[in-house]
């Protein structure tokens, strides 16, 4: 279903697409060797990666600026909850500084060149700073506000360290994150779309997974995995996705489960993508543990303390997950089954067929990326349902007319992918000739969650409407060669899981507020509490 922000996590860019008529898996993204670490905050050497939080106290003061009117002053805002020193966090794509903190290089790609002249960027308001942590843990109506406040400015604001030159331009209005998304050859992906960019020895370590990569190697690894995708694997997941969830809504009739997330949101993309790959019924409690320890701190500020683990929680879980789905593969090679692994190890392109290193990544991205994103969007969206009932009886009352604009509604609203990050291959002119100027080595961050509030493109942005049309969000990603490849399948899901929790339980509603996880990556639901 990136991001991802989607997705399926965005969901997820964690995402690729493929083009009008190719088959789909999921995504998101974001979000794994696809969606990993989001914005959060670094050590002082990295401290200007964009769309990353970094520490306050690397951070340049903002120059000052005339108070703009419904300013956000985040001085006002109680401070959250253990307040203790953030930092980066691990994912497949990136290292705990203490496990892989690589010497600051002034010839990387990801830092912009002298050249590049960062006040030329309008300076951000003296409220709102989306590169310090304590941002991503105010209310969610006090950073939609100042999301808000940043579509009004002229151009895209510059985050980071100013007299440097390092950090990212933040992207909020819709027809900007299209164009960054559409524009592959001006916006890079392959220095990386995480915060901070995967270091160089994990990348060979574990494979460069496909949302880190350019034409042509994209395009190649594309063509492989959507050879892999024939109509028969197709009907066959579709089939999955159906059963599943009748299996799932039995389970929770029986047991009376509490909690939404782990007995339905999180289960039903892990079985389905387990399903499709092939993996044995004896390894996927082992391997859920794994992608819940690979994702558990994407975006998300930690204490000190968990800062000095070596090798890594994330990257442990990484490698030995990888190394399941490469036995498989190994086994796949000499005796094929009716299974996505199978496919792609035998999938002939131009002489070409997947690595094991590749087969890795691109599981990776399934696991990590399609469940987590997926996970999301559903639990929002019971909880959409339940806080506006008037939209939940709009639903019932016609639910296969309704269903389909319902989904893409809570996909809009929740946008489980929060970011991904471009790279500037050459100067540009954003929106055309005049437009705000972006240097060649400079970074943006591409905010779908702010992007699909864009006043300019979608009426009363904040208002929950199921019957919205037309519907163009970026849920899935702003188009492009790296819009969600699990876009299709995240919908199937979705809408197979609603059809029959209604239609068997149509009482069924959220308890209470979603315990949410602060994160700067995507909009993480832990758990959320239901009836019926």
């Amino acid at each position: 279903m990136k991001t991802p922000t989607g997705a399926s996590a965005p969901i997820a860019d964690s995402a690729e697409s493929t083009a009008p008529g190719e088959p789909t898996v999921p995504r998101q993204a974001t979000a794994s060797a696809e969606a990993t670490a989001p914005a959060q905050a670094e050590e002082p050497a990295e401290a200007t990666e964009p769309a990353g939080a970094t520490e306050p106290a690397e951070q340049a003061e903002p120059a000052e600026q005339p108070e703009a009117a419904g300013r956000i002053d985040l001085a006002e805002q109680p401070e959250p909850a253990e307040p203790e020193a953030a930092e980066q966090v691990d994912s497949p794509e990136s290292t705990d500084r203490a496990d892989a903190a690589e010497p600051a290089d002034s010839t990387d790609p990801s830092g912009p060149p002298a050249s590049a002249d960062p006040a030329e960027a309008p300076a951000p308001p003296e409220s709102v700073d989306l590169a310090d942590p304590r941002f991503w843990q105010l209310p969610a109506p006090v950073r939609a506000a100042a999301f808000a406040e940043l579509r009004r400015r002229p151009g895209p604001v510059f985050f980071g360290d100013r007299a440097t030159g390092r950090g990212f331009h933040a992207l909020v209005r819709h027809a900007d994150v299209v164009e960054a998304s559409r524009t592959p050859a001006v916006f890079l992906s392959g220095p990386g779309v995480t915060t901070p960019a995967p270091a160089r020895w994990v990348r060979l370590m574990f494979g460069d997974s496909m949302v880190n990569l350019d034409d042509p190697r994209h395009a190649q690894l594309r063509r492989i995995v959507s050879r892999a995708f024939t109509p028969r694997l197709l009907d066959r997941v579709e089939e999955d996705v159906r059963r599943i969830s009748t299996d799932l809504v039995d389970r929770i009739e029986k047991e009376r489960s509490e909690d939404f997330v782990t007995a339905v949101a999180a289960e039903l993309p892990f079985q389905v993508i387990c399903t499709m790959m092939g993996i044995p019924e004896r390894s996927r409690r082992e391997v859920l543990d794994l992608v819940n320890r690979s994702s558990e701190d994407i975006g998300v500020a930690r204490p000190l303390r968990r800062r000095f683990r070596a090798p890594g929680r994330g990257l442990r879980a990484l490698a030995r997950m990888q190394g399941i789905v490469a036995g498989v593969g190994r086994r796949r090679r000499c005796r094929p089954e009716e299974d996505l692994i199978s496919a792609l190890v035998t999938a002939d392109v131009d002489g070409r067929r997947l690595t094991g290193r590749e087969l890795g990544a691109f599981f990776s991205l399934l696991l990590v990326a399609g469940v987590e994103t997926t996970r999301n969007a559903l639990a929002h969206g019971l909880h959409l349902l339940t806080v506006h009932p008037e939209q939940r009886a709009l639903l019932l009352a016609d639910l296969d007319g309704r269903l389909g604009g319902a989904v893409d509604e809570m996909v809009r609203h929740a946008t489980p992918i929060i970011q991904f990050n471009r790279t500037l291959a050459v100067d540009h002119e954003l929106g055309g000739p005049g437009g705000p100027l972006l240097r060649a080595g400079e970074k943006v961050a591409l905010f779908y969650g702010s992007a699909n509030r864009d006043e300019e493109v979608f009426p009363d942005p904040d208002t929950f409407d199921i019957t919205r049309t037309p519907n163009p969000h970026l849920g899935f990603g702003g188009g492009g060669p790296h819009y969600c490849l699990g876009a299709h399948l995240a919908r199937q899901e979705m809408t197979a899981l609603f059809r029959e929790l209604f239609t068997r339980l149509p009482e069924a509603r959220s308890v209470g507020e979603p315990q949410l996880v602060p994160s700067s990556f995507d909009h993480r639901v832990r758990s959320l509490r239901f009836t019926f």
